[in-house]
């Protein structure tokens, strides 16, 4: 019940989503994507769709290639990654929603629901360096935690499918932080899925909730970003386009692959455009200090 109940709402979520970021790229006469666009939204969804996270690689390659001014990096990566997301949570619900204690999987996604509708408005409003040192240090902490995946640092994680009350508002609270986060452009697997080990929770069964989380968030703070001056809509529709067959890919064909080394490479990159944000939110704070 609870699982047709999410997959109803998310498809009528999916809907209104497209037709408003339809209408909104037509008001403003944007035209086709690109393929840098196309590219960059089948890779990073597709190894999202692995696991290994898509805010932060495409964040590293928007700054790397000078597409798009900082400021509109977190509505662009929350509006571009939407639908993509949307379609990994439908297929994690199907195949393993059913194992999940309701109560844990609805509690957490409300929660970062909750966190994306508070974060939104602060972003929009937030200051360039703000944006600019927020991304610059979620970059870091992401390179830290591809790096801690690689080298087995990461939380082993339990066998349960439900955790207890205590353990279920720590989960309920750390949600709505990462949804906050989230609307600045902070991804929410990593985190999520350490949490969820650490409370040991079936690591494969963070899958759905993480998925989930941000289905529903992400056009939630969507609906707002995409009437806002801070994105890029072209390169929004670029990574749309291009990530909804590359999670389709992912999930049905290739399932899984060796992503060590990508992470490493990942790593450099993601440090490097962490560097580059930071670099340029110390030097606007000097500049009107």
């Amino acid at each position: 019940m609870v699982l047709t109940i999410l997959l109803t709402a998310l498809a009528v979520l999916a809907a209104s989503f497209i037709v408003m970021v339809a209408r909104e790229a037509r008001k403003r006469g944007v035209g086709a994507p690109g393929p840098e666009a196309l590219i960059l939204g089948a890779v990073t969804n597709f190894f999202d769709t692995l696991g290994i996270g898509s805010f932060a690689p495409t964040t590293a390659w928007l700054k790397f290639r000078r597409l798009i001014p900082d400021s509109f990096i977190p509505a662009t990566l929350n509006v571009g990654h939407a639908l993509p997301a949307m379609m990994q949570s439908g297929i994690f619900l199907v195949l393993l929603g059913v194992q999940v204690d309701p109560v844990l999987l609805v509690a957490c996604i409300v929660a970062a629901v909750a966190g994306a509708v508070v974060g939104a408005p602060l972003m929009v409003q937030a200051p360039v360096r703000l944006v600019q040192g927020i991304v610059g240090v979620a970059l870091l902490i992401a390179a830290a935690l591809y790096a801690m995946s690689n080298l087995d640092l990461m939380p082993i994680g339990g066998t349960a499918t439900a955790l207890e009350p205590r353990l279920l508002w720590i989960a309920v609270v750390a949600h709505f932080i990462m949804g906050v986060l989230m609307a600045f452009g902070i991804g929410l697997y990593a985190p999520s899925l350490i949490l969820l080990s650490l409370l040991g929770l079936d690591p494969r069964l963070a899958f759905p909730i993480m998925a989930s989380a941000c289905a529903f968030l992400m056009p939630t703070t969507g609906f707002r970003y995409v009437r806002s001056e801070r994105i890029d809509l072209r390169i929004v529709i670029g990574i749309t386009f291009g990530g909804i067959p590359a999670v389709l890919l992912a999930a049905f064909v290739v399932k899984e692959m060796p992503i060590e080394p990508l992470r490493w490479a990942i790593v450099v990159v993601v440090l490097y455009a962490a560097a580059l944000l930071l670099r340029a939110a110390a030097k606007r704070d000097a500049s009107t200090a």
